[in-house]
């Protein structure tokens, strides 16, 4: 069984930074492609990043791109996703989510196992 860790949501204000990580304790999903997702209240689930399993292909979404960065170091079982040049429209519950296979996806429905989720709140 897949246990995906998230931390390191919390309050910031708009134009600041966070770094979010997933990591995986039983070290289970080295192999597996990762992704980021977020949900705000009444909006449907999203991804905003995705990475392969050998960090390869990072892929963003549009309302991301050149803000978020996706990483990962398997030799710590961690997946990252750097937050720079927050706006109030990135307030949200964020997951990390392994793959079914080794690359990452934009899809939900390729994601089995999902982190508990993590509160980032971006204030004006």
């Amino acid at each position: 069984q897949v246990y995906l860790e998230t931390s390191g949501g919390g309050l910031v204000q708009a134009g600041g930074s966070l770094r979010l990580s997933c990591s995986d304790s039983r070290r289970t999903t080295r192999n597996n492609g990762m992704g980021w997702f977020r949900q705000a209240p009444g909006k449907e689930r999203e991804c905003v990043a995705n990475i392969d399993w050998n960090g390869g292909r990072p892929s963003y979404a549009d309302s991301v791109k050149g803000r978020f960065t996706i990483s990962r170091d398997n030799t710590k079982d961690t997946v990252y996703l750097q937050m720079d040049s927050l706006k109030t429209d990135d307030t949200a519950v964020y997951y990390c989510a392994a793959a079914i296979g080794s690359l990452g996806s934009q899809q939900s429905s390729r994601y089995r196992y999902w982190g508990q989720g993590t509160q980032v709140t971006v204030s004006s």
